[in-house]
């Protein structure tokens, strides 16, 4: 058996739309505020963003993949981002630094999937950094389909006469207030159905002074301005009856004991954080502190989808390397490896309904924009938690595994 990308994409764009037309006050909302750890958000009192938590939760997080594999990422601004819109790591979107030399456009942002699924829907972006939206993103670029946000407040940075710049870095906390002030503004009056909000002082004090009061006040400042965001919010909800899911989270963390610097794979530079109002948040999120394996950053994107009912073509589904943080999940922490001509294959199952679908390709033609031809290897429960799949009759060298249960998928390649 083999999958087809243009079959399930029709297939799904008529189940999003049903989904639509029933849940059109659903919207979404993804905060970035740039490079804060975990242990460095707790030092500080975050009012806002513990309000945001009560109402849904907070976890640790992490970014930067799977250390010492294929998937492991640098934890650097502009990779966590397109980890974040992707679902994905450096491995598929190929942004590797700041510079976004050559972003992999056929590993779609959650931005291009609404866009295509729902063209009457609006979009927004409020970023510290024009990069992001034309870059990453990717604007009016050909590989994107010359994708279009509706609403966009960014490039201030370029704006001397407004923010002359300075050699303390002032300018960006008056761009940060800026963008606040502008999102805050328009969601109140427009409610665009899916926005993202990015703010950089954190990071520049970070970089500047590490573990420092002038940080700490930065992060207080931070948390002052998702007061601002959240009052917005709720006032949509009372207002206009709105169903509004709000992520706010970090692209890394930093080094330590310094605080300043990242870009590695050490603990404290991996170590991030995710903060929700969301509800039915699952195990995978509420219990993390229990499982081997903590949310990630590219967690987000799967989970903003399900909650827009947006609902994604199956061969670029299964590319997706993060899980919903709500509802139902049937898999997770995927392990395999080979030997003696099998892949030994294990999971962790979150849920007893229906068995596992487990495909195979030894193929990755989907990123250059190709079709892969996935095979159906073996059935099983999912309560099984493990199956062995004899792979003698394959070709050597490159496995793409996908273990597929009624609730999500997950995946691994095998790199020989």
């Amino acid at each position: 058996m083999y999958l087809k990308r243009s079959v399930f994409f029709a297939v799904s764009l008529l189940f999003g739309d049903a989904a639509f037309a029933q849940n059109s006050k659903n919207k979404a909302l993804f905060v970035i505020v740039d490079g804060i750890s975990y242990e460095q958000l707790k030092k500080v009192s975050t009012p806002n963003l513990d309000a945001i938590a009560k109402v849904g939760g907070i976890t640790r997080a992490y970014v930067g993949g799977e250390k010492k594999t294929y998937s492991q990422t640098p934890t650097i601004s502009a990779v966590g981002y397109n980890s974040l819109l992707t679902g994905t790591w450096v491995n598929k979107h190929n942004v590797w630094d700041n510079n976004i030399k050559k972003p992999n456009y056929h590993y779609w942002t959650i931005f291009r999937f609404f866009r295509e699924a729902y063209p009457a829907k609006k979009t927004a972006i409020y970023s510290t950094w024009l990069d992001n939206r034309t870059k990453l993103i990717g604007t009016d670029l050909p590989e994107t389909g010359k994708m279009k946000m509706d609403y966009f407040f960014d490039g201030f940075e370029l704006d001397t006469i407004n923010f002359p710049h300075d050699k303390n870095a002032e300018y960006i906390s008056k761009i940060d207030g800026k963008v606040v002030d502008e999102a805050a503004l328009h969601i109140k009056n427009e409610a665009p159905d899916l926005s993202w909000v990015y703010l950089e002082f954190t990071d520049d004090m970070g970089h500047r002074y590490g573990n420092s009061d002038q940080f700490f006040n930065a992060v207080k400042r931070m948390d002052t301005q998702m007061g601002q965001l959240w009052q917005a919010v709720k006032e949509r909800e009372s207002k206009h009856g709105e169903n509004w899911q709000v992520f706010i989270t970090t692209d890394h963390g930093r080094g330590e004991p310094s605080g300043k610097d990242h870009g590695g794979q050490s603990d404290a530079e991996r170590s991030t954080w995710i903060v929700t109002n969301a509800k039915d948040l699952n195990d995978y999120f509420t219990k993390s502190a229990d499982h081997k394996q903590i949310p990630s950053i590219v967690d987000i994107m799967p989970t903003m989808a399900r909650h827009l009912d947006l609902k994604i073509p199956k061969e670029q589904f299964f590319e997706l390397d993060g899980i919903s943080l709500t509802g139902k999940i049937s898999v997770s922490e995927l392990a395999a490896t080979k030997a003696d001509g099998k892949i030994n294959v294990s999971w962790s199952a979150k849920n007893n309904e229906g068995d596992v679908k487990i495909w195979v390709s030894v193929t990755n033609h989907f990123e250059t924009g190709g079709n892969d031809r996935y095979m159906l290897m073996s059935q099983v429960p999912v309560l099984a938690g493990k199956a062995s799949i004899d792979i003698n009759k394959l070709p050597k060298g490159f496995y793409k595994l996908v273990v597929e249960g009624k609730y999500n998928s997950v995946n691994r390649w095998i790199v020989e």
